[in-house]
C-alpha cells in the first residue's frame, strides 16, 4: 500500500515519538526516556521538522508525553477502537483540515492552527494519517518489533507487507543467532 507522502511521514513520526518513551524495550538496552527534558523535545521537533508555535516550557513537555502514551496504544487497537482514538483527537481539536504548503513538503494537509499546543498538532497529524491506513483497512501495518527482546514500534510501508523488526540491527541480531543455532 503507497500512501501520500505526508502520510507516510507522519506515520514514521508517529512511530518515531513512541519509540522515545521508556516503556518502550529496545533491543539490549536499559529502558531509557528519549524525552526526558525540554532539550530532547526540542531536538526530536527540529529532527523531525514540526512546525508552528512552541511554548519550550515543561508543560509542553507533559503534553507530549500524555499523548505519547496514547498514542502508543494505538499499536495494539482493533478498527473501532482506533476509530475511536482518531474521531476523539480529531474532535477535541475541532480539527479543520487545509491544504497548505511550506519548507519542500509540497502540497499536504494541516487540521489545526498553528498556535495549537504541540501535542495537539501532533495527535491530529497522527489521527489524520490514521484515517488513511484506516480506510484502507491497513492498520495490521502498525506493528511491534519481531525481535523477542525488543518492543519498539514500527510501520511497515512495503509493498509485500514484510518488514518485522524496527531496524536493520534486529533484523541482523536475529538472522545471526538463526545461523549460529543452525550451525550448532
Amino acid at each position: 500500500m503507497t500512501f501520500t507522502h505526508d502520510v507516510d511521514v507522519a506515520l514514521a513520526n508517529a512511530a518515531a515519538l513512541v519509540n522515545t518513551a521508556p516503556e518502550v524495550m529496545r533491543a539490549g538496552a536499559a529502558p531509557r526516556e528519549d524525552l526526558p527534558d525540554v532539550a530532547a523535545l526540542d531536538a526530536f521537533v527540529e529532527q523531525w521538522r514540526w512546525t508552528g508555535s512552541r511554548t519550550h516550557d515543561a508543560d509542553e513537555l507533559q503534553g507530549v508525553h500524555r499523548f505519547r502514551k496514547d498514542l502508543h496504544a494505538v499499536w495494539s487497537m482493533d478498527t473501532e477502537q482506533a476509530v475511536g482514538q482518531v474521531n476523539t483527537w480529531l474532535a477535541e481539536a475541532q480539527a479543520l483540515p487545509q491544504l497548505v504548503t511550506h519548507d519542500d513538503f509540497g502540497w499536504h494537509l494541516h487540521a489545526t492552527a498553528a498556535e495549537a499546543p504541540l501535542w495537539r498538532r501532533m495527535a491530529v497529524e497522527a489521527a489524520m494519517a490514521l484515517v488513511d491506513v484506516i480506510r484502507a483497512e491497513e492498520l495490521d501495518r502498525l506493528r511491534v518489533c519481531a525481535a523477542q527482546d525488543c518492543a519498539q514500534v514500527l510501520v511497515d510501508l512495503s509493498r509485500n507487507r514484510s518488514r518485522r523488526f524496527c531496524s536493520v540491527t534486529c533484523g541482523n541480531r536475529l538472522a545471526a543467532a538463526a545461523y549460529r543455532s543452525r550451525r550448532g
